[in-house]
């Protein structure tokens, strides 16, 4: 015990320091950050007998990754139960699903330790707390940093935030739109319901959970790359690791969290340092400084093309922003999905070829019963919820991995590569559309078809943005044909695909799958109502997010590997200016932080989590009303506030307080459903009954839209002007807030 003591000194030190630091920067947000890290250690450790056994290939055994695998598991288990009606959604229900997953894997740990086999990380102590102080510090810097601009105001942080506040005010799930109070939340609401439910679990409140998931996110973001990359490196560099070249496992998996969830692209290089450097050289004055989302908004930008504009954002951008979308939660579990392919096929490549002669049944039970598959199944299922461009993107990064994996395992024999893949492919997704039924069969499709591209990137801007991670691909796919192809005898896909390593095989598949989904947006797009001028971007912007981070970890491995086994001098030449590129593509998170944090360097500008401080000062007319309604309303009663268009301050207070309202942000409703003459048809209603002197019309479309309480306020008043007939509506009922100084009132309705 001494011994193990002393081993982790360094570790402990550390770890205290970490822990007072969070302390002083964080102020009273420190116990629930406290909380969620505590959480995850506990559901990580708890799922160890599982994750042990995934990936059992792993040095670590997957520590790391048990704990998206806990939150995954017990969360969507939690979701199903609700969705179907066996369960209300409540924080009773969220624990005791979670301790009924936690006794399962108590059993299982009993199980595995009677039959002698591992699922605990023995002898890793020191790896596992460095692995701790690497996700305990990105959390608490991305904590801090959120703590500069916490609110929720802006970009559509209100869809975000009022999706959380409306499944908390909920028992069941989908929740009631709080858009479209006539209807359900009609998206792919799996990212903000996992927020919601480790708001539950750790009985917090989402005026701070509401960053607190993204920051939480973030660290995942860096630490599963990081896990992934460096077990990699450990792999293909085992026997090349003496004396300083030990560290270059966990130097490749930094570098892999650097490049997925803190670097920028090379549109930072370009045109915020060696174009203005040119321009001062030629005595050009600066128009303008750089602005980070300039990165993002590029093609159809610079140059302006009103018909093609595009979006390609990447995960750093999201963590500074401070959107909490679907895409950007499920970073965590696509990254997981991947880290668990590896390990898969990892195991699979260690097991060597499939016996000719087997028992037929038994030989498909093995082939579709399968653990790794089954829960690749399972989780791609749960994209279709979380993020359904996800689940199209990594049923193809699977598919490849499957493959590739079979080439092997069958050693080339066509007829049974193909049946076996076949198969697998329909299982998972027969299971993938099975487990999400209750969410599918609630959902009407935003899609309206595929469509040839009619407009095209120029070249230099495919260029600026992707040709470093391609040309490295490109490099280390040289590299390692180069390297296998020269001496072999039997030339074959076989033969080839089995003399490389599970390691440079994997990240080839990513980078390949990567390049795939930068070129379909210049091929094709899937068609939705921003077919006017945005047709690509949407298309554009999901394959490429999930480009950028199938990107990182491919170059956080490639770099390293080429740097040290390739025997080609220029190999490594390009390799090390590739790195010394992706490095000073990090400027871009210094640049980012400092236009939208501010001065972090002063912890005296803290502002705390809590999302909602923006009422007060943008909405101070309305704040006390809207805070009113917060804490005294129960349920989901309909709230009538007026409707406006996306992006701006109007639905205020169903955003910040989960409560339905009859319309909220046209466009979005608009994409949801692609109902036009319905939502216009409520929206001149919701004008009728703030404007109308007909009385009994009024009450008329009181009834029908089943509205509790109307709510007079800043906006209403800035929008129906003197055609606002408050003397009616405050007839209508009980006035139950009002403030005499602002003239904000709100009316409770007498229902007949």
């Amino acid at each position: 015990m001494k011994i193990q003591i002393r081993k982790i000194l360094p570790e402990s030190i550390a770890a205290v320091i970490l822990i007072a630091l969070s302390a002083y920067l964080l102020g009273g947000d420190v116990w629930t950050f406290w909380t969620w890290w505590l959480l995850a250690l506990f559901m990580g450790m708890v799922a160890m007998p599982v994750t042990g056994r995934l990936f059992e290939g792993f040095e670590d055994k997957g520590w790391l990754f048990s704990k998206a695998l806990a939150i995954a598991v017990t969360g969507f288990l939690t979701w199903f139960l609700v969705a179907v009606k066996l369960l209300p959604f409540t924080a009773a229900t969220c624990i005791g699903v979670s301790v009924i997953c936690g006794i399962f894997c108590a059993i299982l740990f009993h199980v595995q330790l009677k039959k002698g086999i591992e699922c605990y990380p023995s002898g890793k102590i020191q790896l596992i707390v460095r692995e701790e102080l690497l996700f305990f510090g990105i959390f608490l810097l991305w904590t801090y940093l959120a703590g500069f601009r916490p609110q929720a105001y802006g970009t559509e942080k209100f869809m975000d935030y009022g999706f959380m506040e409306a499944m908390m005010r909920s028992k069941t799930l989908p929740a009631r739109d709080l858009w479209y109070s006539q209807g359900t939340i009609n998206y792919y609401y799996g990212g903000q319901y996992f927020a919601v439910f480790l708001t539950k679990l750790t009985g917090s409140r989402v005026e701070v959970t509401y960053n607190l998931m993204r920051t939480f996110v973030a660290a995942f973001a860096f630490v599963y790359p990081f896990s992934l990359v460096r077990q990699m490196a450990k792999d293909r560099l085992y026997g090349r690791m003496s004396g300083i070249k030990k560290y270059l496992p966990s130097l490749a998996g930094v570098t892999g969290g650097i490049a997925v969830s803190i670097a920028g692209n090379v549109h930072y290089i370009v045109y915020r340092c060696v174009l203005p450097l040119i321009h001062k050289i030629q005595g050009v004055a600066e128009t303008a400084s750089y602005w980070f989302p300039d990165a993002t908004r590029y093609i159809g930008y610079n140059p302006v093309n009103e018909s093609d504009k595009t979006i390609h954002e990447f995960p750093c951008y999201s963590f500074v922003l401070g959107d909490l979308h679907a895409h950007v939660v499920n970073v965590m579990f696509v990254t997981f999905l991947v880290g668990m392919l590896y390990a898969w096929m990892k195991k699979i490549r260690s097991a060597g070829p499939e016996p000719e002669k087997q028992d037929v049944r038994d030989f498909w039970l093995k082939q579709l019963l399968m653990p790794h598959i089954l829960l690749a199944a399972v989780l791609l299922g749960m994209f279709q919820w979380t993020n359904y461009w996800d689940f199209v993107i990594y049923f193809v990064v699977t598919g490849g991995v499957v493959l590739i994996a079979n080439i092997i395992r069958f050693e080339g024999k066509v007829t049974r590569i193909l049946a076996v893949t076949i198969a697998q492919a329909v299982e998972i997704i027969a299971v993938s559309y099975l487990v999400i039924l209750p969410f599918t069969l609630k959902f009407e499709t935003m899609v309206q078809g595929v469509a040839l591209a009619q407009h095209h990137s120029l070249w230099y801007q495919l260029l600026i943005l992707w040709g470093l991670p391609v040309f490295l691909t490109v490099l280390l796919i040289i590299s390692v044909l180069t390297e296998k192809m020269k001496g072999m005898k039997h030339k074959s896909l076989y033969r080839l695909l089995e003399a490389v390593s599970v390691p440079d095989l994997f990240a080839v598949i990513m980078g390949l799958c990567a390049i795939g989904l930068i070129l379909i947006p210049e091929i094709v797009y899937v068609r939705d109502i921003y077919e006017n001028g945005n047709a690509r971007a949407n298309t554009m912007f999901k394959l490429t997010y999930q480009a950028y981070i199938l990107f990182g970890m491919t170059m956080g491995y490639g770099i390293y590997r080429m740097l040290v086994v390739s025997k080609q001098k220029i190999i490594r030449i390009f390799s090390g200016i590739g790195l010394f590129v992706l490095i000073w593509t990090v400027g871009y998170f210094g640049n980012a932080v400092h236009s939208w944090f501010g001065e972090v360097w002063n912890p005296s500008n803290y502002q705390g989590l809590n999302a909602t401080t923006f009422l007060e000062t943008d909405f101070p007319q309305d704040a006390a009303a809207i805070r009113w309604l917060k804490d005294n309303i129960e349920g989901s009663p309909v709230v009538l506030e007026a409707n406006g268009d996306s992006y701006t301050g109007y639905e205020r207070v169903s955003a910040t307080t989960g409560l339905p309202t009859v319309l909220g942000w046209y466009v979005h409703e608009w994409l949801w459903r692609n109902n036009v003459p319905d939502l216009n048809e409520k929206s001149a209603d919701i004008q009728t009954i703030y404007t109308s002197t007909d009385e009994e019309k009024v009450k008329e479309l009181i009834q029908r839209y089943d509205i509790s309480y109307i709510f007079v306020g800043g906006q209403e008043k800035e929008k129906y002007g003197t055609e606002l007939n408050d003397s009616l509506l405050q007839s209508l009922g009980s006035i139950v807030f009002e403030d005499d100084t602002s003239g904000t009132y709100i009316v409770k309705v007498e229902q007949d």
